[in-house]
């Protein structure tokens, strides 16, 4: 085994488990961290999306050994400062988009890095980039996900 260090939701932490394991099975089995789901564990319906240095990414596609010590991720668990909300969840409780919920830490993540995305690229978050969001609901609640982006993107 191999010890692997990185920062999580803020944090410095080491783990120590082979460099195969993929980070998802590591956050959640390992560390604790319960917010990025499991759903497919290939990529496809991006309940665990999390950030890696600021970017979506899905931890049941990346093997702990491909992070560096200087990366940094951060899941739903470290969206928040401290007691205050962020307003993306914010405004997924303002719009009340959860129905079964098992989705929603993916799809907020999913959604706090394509509005900072298109203000780097200078877009709009209108529907062609709303449409760029690739998580599954299995619940169907897209159109309050879509309400809820642009009210959270509005007061990031």
């Amino acid at each position: 085994m191999s010890q692997h260090t990185f920062v999580l939701n803020g944090e410095r932490v080491t783990v120590e488990v082979e460099d195969d394991v993929r980070l998802l099975w590591v956050l959640r089995d390992v560390l604790g961290v319960t917010g990025p789901k499991y759903g497919c564990g290939i990529n496809v319906c991006k309940a665990c999306t999390s950030h890696v240095n600021g970017k979506a990414f899905n931890p049941c596609s990346v093997p702990v050994g491909a992070l560096s010590e200087s990366d940094e991720v951060t899941t739903i668990e470290g969206l928040a400062d401290g007691e205050e909300l962020h307003p993306m969840q914010q405004a997924w409780i303002d719009k009340d988009v959860a129905q079964c919920g098992y989705c929603q830490p993916g799809q907020i993540m999913a959604a706090v890095a394509l509005v900072k995305r298109c203000e780097e690229e200078g877009r709009d978050i209108d529907d062609e980039a709303l449409d760029e969001i690739r998580n599954i609901c299995r619940c169907g609640t897209y159109n309050r996900i879509r309400e809820a982006i642009k009210e959270g993107a509005g007061a990031m």
